[in-house]
């Protein structure tokens, strides 16, 4: 039983050292054991491991390249039955947390997620970067049967054990995505639950962004064509039986 609070980490020295202690704060209301697991790059470029040594997180280095990679290595190294994984430049704001976790609890929920777009949610990311996450998150919402508002962000909770059993092959933020229609795909009936608590969602503390947007925008269209491919396959298969 426990959390495990997962960061995933690139240069966020300044940003950490500002949030866990606010993470630590809130993640004891929830009155369960808990873990903070910083995965930081392969390779450290900054004082982040230092960081962690001072406030009690626990540092790991990254053993698969990429974002998805990162997500990958916390999934392996978490230690708790709930895995709640949030931004580490600052823009999910901590104080969610008790009430990301209460919905999860109590609503028995397969996934949890800090949304931006559900009733209450606020977004302070730039007008470009918000038209293209609404196309997105519609296309991937109609395309692999989601039902939720803001598929691409990773402020989540999820059941640990349901996390294992899954295998992510995608290394860029489009692992988003696919950690959620596979899990769906796990499922006997094939029906995720999946709640949302509307967040602030803030522009990052310190630091700039790592997000490449040619990249991003590359990737996410073919990891779409990608999974409704396996969308449909499961399907078919599903009718023959």
């Amino acid at each position: 039983m426990g959390i495990s609070v997962v960061l995933l980490a690139y240069k966020e020295e300044e940003n950490l050292r500002v949030l866990l202690p606010q993470i630590k704060e809130q993640v004891e209301k929830c009155g369960e054991e808990y873990e903070i697991l910083v995965v930081d790059t392969a390779k450290p470029m900054d004082n982040t491991k230092g960081v962690c040594e001072e406030f009690g997180a626990r540092y790991i280095n990254q053993e698969y390249p990429g974002f998805g990679g990162a997500f990958r290595t916390a999934i392996k190294c978490a230690n708790k039955n709930k895995f709640l994984i949030m931004d580490s430049d600052g823009s999910h704001p901590p104080v969610n947390i008790p009430e990301i976790y209460e919905k999860f609890v109590t609503e028995k929920c397969d996934v949890v997620i800090g949304s931006r777009y559900v009733k209450g949610g606020v977004s302070n990311d730039s007008t470009s970067s918000r038209i293209m996450s609404h196309m997105l998150n519609f296309a991937y919402r109609i395309c692999l049967g989601l039902d939720a508002k803001d598929l691409s962000t990773d402020y989540r909770m999820y059941h640990t054990k349901q996390l294992k059993r899954v295998k992510l092959e995608c290394e860029n933020y489009d692992v988003l995505e696919e950690v959620l229609l596979k899990l769906k795909l796990n499922k006997p009936d094939k029906k995720l639950k999946i709640g949302e608590v509307p967040i602030n969602f803030q522009k990052r503390m310190y630091g700039e962004s790592k997000r490449q947007l040619l990249k991003f925008i590359i990737s996410y269209i073919k990891t779409l064509f990608r999974l409704t491919m396996i969308r449909i396959k499961d399907a078919f298969g599903k009718k023959k039986k």
